[in-house]
């Protein structure tokens, strides 16, 4: 198979970065991580979200474009756990909605944001991952992330209610919708063998159905 870029997307808890791991190492593909640990905005940014959210979804931006590039010259297939196209169209959003982030702010990321992702190339699958807001919950619940513990259901749902509103205009590539908690990927051989084919049958250009 030619060399090709493969974004998973979708709302936190969903299974991003298992599916990317697990994927990406039977696959023998490059793979891409979010930048968290390492982030030096995200400890001010939880303290005041209004003062750093500008700062952080900045950060966010470039550190996605320049992997999404190293990536793209990189000669084997790549998976990413998260796109760039979430970060404006999701999470900026999200804050501007909330109040976190000024109008004016949001405008000034908006128009960085259209500028950078004008100069990528563009993916060739999008994976975008779904479960319902109640499983997302226990999910995170589980994890028990020190940075995640104010997540609320009410979050989560409108988080969702913009990856609708995205994916309903999505054209740069195809995409793949896979129910997560219908496919434990992570638990059951099987269900990683499903995922795996449908993935690989959707890049080759196979006809293929949503795993919903």
């Amino acid at each position: 198979m030619t060399k090709k870029i493969i974004l998973v997307a979708g709302n936190i808890g969903a299974g991003k970065t298992s599916l990317t791991e697990r994927i990406g190492a039977r696959q023998g593909w490059a793979m891409g991580y979010e930048s968290v640990s390492d982030n030096p905005y995200l400890p001010d940014f939880y303290a005041d979200m209004r003062a750093w959210s500008f700062h952080l979804q900045v950060y966010f931006l470039g550190h996605r474009a320049r992997q999404y590039l190293e990536l793209a010259a990189d000669s084997r297939t790549a998976i990413s756990d998260r796109s760039i196209y979430e970060d404006a169209y999701i999470f900026a959003r999200a804050l501007n909605h909330m109040g976190n982030m000024t109008e004016r702010d949001y405008f000034s990321y908006r128009r960085l944001f259209d500028l950078v992702v004008t100069s990528l190339p563009a993916p060739n699958l999008l994976i975008y991952l779904k479960a319902p807001v109640e499983v997302l919950t226990e999910r995170i619940r589980r994890r028990a992330r020190g940075m995640e513990t104010g997540i609320s259901a009410e979050y989560l749902s409108l988080l969702d209610t913009f990856y609708d509103e995205w994916l309903s205009s999505f054209d740069l590539c195809p995409v793949l919708t896979i129910r997560t908690d219908n496919l434990d990927y992570v638990h059951q051989p099987n269900a990683l063998e499903i995922v795996t084919r449908h993935i690989t049958d959707k890049l080759a250009g196979k006809e293929t159905v949503d795993l919903s």
